[in-house]
């Protein structure tokens, strides 16, 4: 009597863009029970990055650009923890909770999609002062920073203090610094209508870029155009230049210019998922990513990794158009979900005995939004600015955001925000939220001290003139006279 064979167990490490779509997809091209797909990430759902900036500007509700594990994934198991150490060698991964001790969980088809980290530089200062925008909650707390900035400021007089207040520092030119940059610049200019002590000249935007250009996806005359709308807005943008320290919210610039900023946004570049890259046996290039060949399975193009595939920013995938930097694919959204798409049709072929394709997509152009009614695209040597441009990039990330449900929230934010404006209430202390409870909660009282008592004294045992006689009271001596002098 022959046994049944096993059945594959496919595991996912990360639940962003390249490890969502990847179960997504699988479940949509596996049959039942052709394999078990577990999926871990520490984080409970999947975050649509393109719309941080806009969250960041109160044009979108927050939790409406996240994607429910659980709630999309319907025959995938969903894993929150973190996987903290990969042994290929003997197909197992260590999974680390954030309650409990680490287990050990056994696989026979890994896919590595464990994305991307905000990459910053030893600067002083950085590390303690800075934010970066790479996930929803640091798009929040922007949010309300800047808004309780305000509510400070309004009651300063004019000063260094409430300068301070109202200087925002966005470090780094690429995309995400400009959307954040330009978008919060909209927003501000947006509340001064509500805080009439304020004036449009009280705030200040600085953005500070190591390179002689900002936007290296579009063309120059695009990025100048860029630039040239940002400087109408009273926004600065200080190219060629470097932070070289940020201690105590003070940025120093290598042109040796000083900047007291309470909110300073970190977007200069990011890195493969360290704790992943580094906790595991997989081959490594020289950027620290995940060595990945063209059909998305690890190794090189000698070499294959038997039982492991890598998408996404964590891996180094080539870029067969010929057009990516160093050769290979930008770490971008559009990559990493063209590459789940195209990992899930391969690993469910390479499960049942076909050849895996090579993944080959031509950029379809790039998109952003500056601000409400304003935006810019480039597609080759296509471009668009201005309200054209916003509505393109609106439309393309309405369609691209995963899932209809998640679809109609954002554009309900949109439409309703339309109509009614975007909300403009901080809430900060959410971050302790039992601030309230805890000032007016009755406690218990502190039980009263005890006085240690005095041991009785026998009268008869003690012998002498002296000795105290029962019932007589204790006469207090004559204070002394004080010397003079």
């Amino acid at each position: 009597m022959s046994s049944t064979p096993a059945v594959p167990k496919i595991l996912i490490v990360g639940g962003g863009y390249a490890g969502f779509y990847t179960a997504w997809k699988l479940e949509k091209h596996l049959r039942k029970g052709e394999a078990e797909v577990t999926m871990v990430d520490p984080l409970p759902y999947m975050t649509y990055q393109p719309f941080l900036p806009e969250v960041a500007a109160g044009e979108i509700e927050a939790r409406h650009i996240v994607v429910g594990h659980r709630r999309h994934l319907k025959r995938t198991k969903v894993v929150t923890a973190k996987v903290t150490g990969i042994d290929h060698a003997n197909k197992t991964a260590t999974i680390t909770p954030e309650e409990g001790a680490p287990w050990e969980i056994e696989y026979d088809q890994i896919v590595v999609t464990a994305g991307a980290v905000s990459r910053t530089f030893p600067i002083p200062g950085i590390a303690d002062n800075a934010i970066g925008l790479k996930t929803i909650e640091e798009a929040v707390a922007i949010r309300d920073r800047l808004l309780g900035n305000f509510d400070k400021a309004a009651n300063l007089p004019p000063g260094p203090e409430r300068d301070r207040l109202l200087t925002v520092v966005v470090v780094g030119g690429g995309f995400a610094g400009i959307e954040v940059f330009a978008e919060l610049r909209a927003f501000a200019s947006s509340l001064l209508r509500v805080y009439p002590q304020l004036s449009f000249e009280d705030t200040h935007f600085h953005l500070i870029e190591a390179m002689g250009r900002i936007m290296p996806e579009v063309s120059l005359k695009t990025s100048e155009w860029v630039l040239k709308d940002l400087a109408k807005r009273g926004a600065n943008v200080h190219l060629d230049t470097q932070v070289t320290g940020a201690v105590d919210g003070v940025i120093e610039l290598s042109t040796g210019e000083s900047l007291p900023s309470d909110l300073i946004i970190w977007t200069a570049g990011v890195m493969a998922n360290p704790t992943v890259v580094r906790g595991g046996d997989l081959p490594v290039e020289e950027r620290g990513r995940i060595a990945t060949r063209a059909d998305l399975r690890v190794g090189t193009v000698d070499e294959v990794v038997e039982g492991a595939w890598a998408a996404g920013d964590v891996s180094a995938v080539p870029d067969l158009t010929g057009k990516g930097v160093g050769g290979y694919c930008v770490p971008n959204a559009q990559h990493a979900v063209r590459q789940a798409k195209l990992l899930a049709k391969n690993l469910t072929a390479v499960l049942r005995g076909e050849l895996p394709q090579e993944y080959i997509h031509h950029n379809l152009g790039a998109v952003a939004g500056l601000g409400l009614y304003n935006g810019v695209f480039q597609s080759g040597n296509i471009a668009l600015k201005g309200l054209i441009a916003w509505f393109a990039h609106r439309g393309y990330h309405g369609m691209a955001m995963p899932s209809w449900e998640r679809k109609w929230r954002v554009v309900g934010d949109w439409w309703h925000n339309f109509w009614l404006g975007r909300d403009n209430v901080s809430l900060a202390t959410v971050q302790n939220p039992r601030y309230v409870f805890e000032e007016f909660a009755a406690r218990p009282r502190p039980a009263a001290p005890v006085e240690p008592q005095q041991p009785a004294i026998d009268p008869k045992s003690v012998v002498g003139e002296d000795a105290p006689v029962a019932g007589a009271k204790a006469e207090k001596e004559p204070a002394k006279a004080p010397v003079a002098g």
